[in-house]
């Protein structure tokens, strides 16, 4: 099993999840962040005062899959979240070793699905 977390610009989120809908992925999380890459914030008006805002708003999704699944999760995410401009997002893939269904006690795939 694998984790997929995915930073992405807020108004692609919708895009994101009926992509990730259409491949089978049923289980998401969101949450609202904020951070920077290389775009390292900009500069806004506000009341005729110019600051600079450092963090960006963004979106982070996180879903548990099957192994199997990562590359159809990866490239789902990646057509769906791109932009083509700079501050599209990541992806990140890492290893989960076990998964517990609080509620049933099921583990593994079988709390999955």
């Amino acid at each position: 099993m694998k984790k997929v977390t995915a930073v992405i610009k807020p108004f692609k989120l919708d895009d994101v999840k009926d992509a990730l809908l259409e491949i089978g992925v049923t289980g998401l999380t969101v949450t609202e962040v904020r951070g920077h890459g290389r775009q390292k914030g900009h500069t806004e008006l506000y009341r005729g005062a110019e600051y600079q805002v450092d963090f960006i708003p963004k979106t982070e999704l996180n879903t548990i899959v099957s192994t199997d699944q990562v590359d159809a999760v990866i490239e789902a995410i990646t057509k769906a979240a791109c932009t083509d401009k700079i501050g599209d997002g990541k992806i990140f893939v890492s290893d989960i070793e076990r998964v517990v269904r609080i509620r049933t006690g099921e583990t593994d795939a079988d709390a999955l699905s």
